[in-house]
């Protein structure tokens, strides 16, 4: 499942994000998006979980909870169009 993570801190690298959703099972990927310019983080990043089971847990946990004094926003990420 791949999942949506937004409002983070812009210090998040794509390792945090990794560790952060590994204690809820295996993840497969994991991305902070940054700016093409800058190379500055952009505040979200996509994780891809191989259980669906473990990825909903994961959302269910982490949405709305606390990353360095951000409030993350964590839910199924939906396809690009």
């Amino acid at each position: 499942m791949n999942i949506y993570v937004g409002n983070l801190p812009f210090s998040s690298t794509s390792a945090d994000l990794e560790d952060l959703f590994g204690q809820y099972g295996q993840v497969d990927s994991a991305a902070v998006i940054s700016d093409r310019e800058t190379g500055r983080s952009r505040g979200f990043g996509f994780v891809e979980m191989a259980s669906d089971d473990e990825a909903r847990r994961a959302i269910e946990e982490l949405d709305g909870s606390d990353l360095d004094g951000r409030n993350l926003k964590v839910n199924e990420a939906r396809p690009r169009r």
